[in-house]
């Protein structure tokens, strides 16, 4: 049996690729499961300081896998329930982890494939991708994240369109709307996020780590606690090993060699 979530690292760069192609890389508990582990293994080694996001086949991940669901309707909310007892630890990981996230996007995302792509810091997309919330066509809610990470990224008003609607986001829409950070075609969008990830992990990964965070808290803080939030961060940056090299290197006029420390 093949792994369900493939795992490969790559110098400094780890990537997490789903696996299970012929099911539109839909979320069941043991691809759940995998993700759980693959996230563990990932965040807990120091050496990894990009993460990349990828879906075998046509599809990134098409959401939570239905047909487990419905299974048993009348024990539909355990299915549910298992899942997320799974997914969200490893969802607040791979947010409190320091290494940046980029997301390889071709063909779907929905549900809680489009969580995982709003968690992610950066987004690669196929030119034809597409961008589905799809909880309105089972009356089920937004999970993994997807309600705070698509506010964050789209605001409330387009969000609640996404959500009451079920519109479908083209790739050129989720760009516009900030979802998407670069377009290339389906063949390109792999390569594109490796050699991204691979730029990134040679920078000062605890900072980037700071950056995020400060990013994230912004939408729902005050200015003076977001400059005190700001102050902080960057004296905590200010006694680095990587402030330190970033220093002697700007002055030195070389290119700084970040430990990620």
């Amino acid at each position: 049996m093949s792994e369900l979530v493939v795992v490969t690292k790559d110098g400094a760069v780890a990537e997490l690729r789903f696996n299970r192609p012929e099911a539109l890389n839909a979320l069941d508990l043991p691809i759940s499961r995998a993700f759980a582990a693959a996230v563990a293994d990932v965040t807990a080694d120091p050496g990894v300081r990009a993460i990349v996001l990828s879906g075998e086949g046509r599809a990134f991940v098409a959401g939570g896998d239905v047909s487990a669901m419905a299974a048993d309707p009348d024990r539909g909310h355990e299915v549910v329930d298992a899942l997320l007892e799974v997914l969200n630890p490893a969802l607040i990981a791979l947010r409190e982890n320091d290494a940046p996230v980029i997301a390889a996007v071709r063909g779907v995302a929905a549900g809680a494939g489009l969580s995982l792509v709003a968690n992610a810091d950066i987004v690669v997309a196929d030119e034809n991708a597409k961008f589905v919330m799809a909880y309105d066509q089972v009356a089920g809610v937004p999970d993994c994240g997807g309600s705070w990470f698509l506010t964050h990224r789209l605001g409330r008003a387009r969000v609640m369109d996404m959500m009451l609607t079920g519109a479908p986001m083209t790739a050129a829409e989720a760009q516009v709307a900030g979802l998407v950070s670069r377009l290339v075609p389906a063949d390109e969008v792999d390569a594109t996020a490796r050699t991204l990830a691979a730029k990134i992990a040679t920078g000062p990964t605890a900072s980037f780590g700071r950056f995020r965070r400060l990013v994230d808290a912004a939408p729902h803080t005050t200015l003076a606690d977001q400059l005190a939030a700001e102050r902080a961060a960057f004296v905590a940056a200010a006694q680095s090993d990587d402030f330190r090299e970033g220093v002697a290197a700007f002055t030195a006029r070389r290119k700084p060699e970040f430990k990620g420390r």
